[in-house]
């Protein structure tokens, strides 16, 4: 996938649905319930939400604590492709 479909989709996700809001009414996914791909997606989502996102190091961090919070957000992107 090139890196602007990519940025498209993450950009759409972010739109489609907020991470604080359905995060209050569903449940965090356990670790053990979530793919790879779905992971690998929300990590990229998370990142490009990051506070300071002109900083590498902190949108990996931001991404590395807050990727569950996405997961939501990844699965229905990645489920629209389906």
């Amino acid at each position: 996938m090139n890196t602007s479909r990519r940025i498209l989709l993450t950009g759409l996700a972010g739109l489609a649905i907020a991470p604080a809001a359905v995060a209050a009414s569903v449940p965090s996914p356990e670790p053990g319930d979530v793919t790879v791909a779905e992971e690998r997606f929300a990590r990229t989502i998370a990142a490009a939400h990051a506070p300071d996102i002109i900083c590498v190091r902190q949108a990996e961090r931001y991404a590395d604590a807050h990727w569950p919070e996405y997961v939501v957000a990844a699965r229905a992107v990645l489920g629209a492709r389906v």
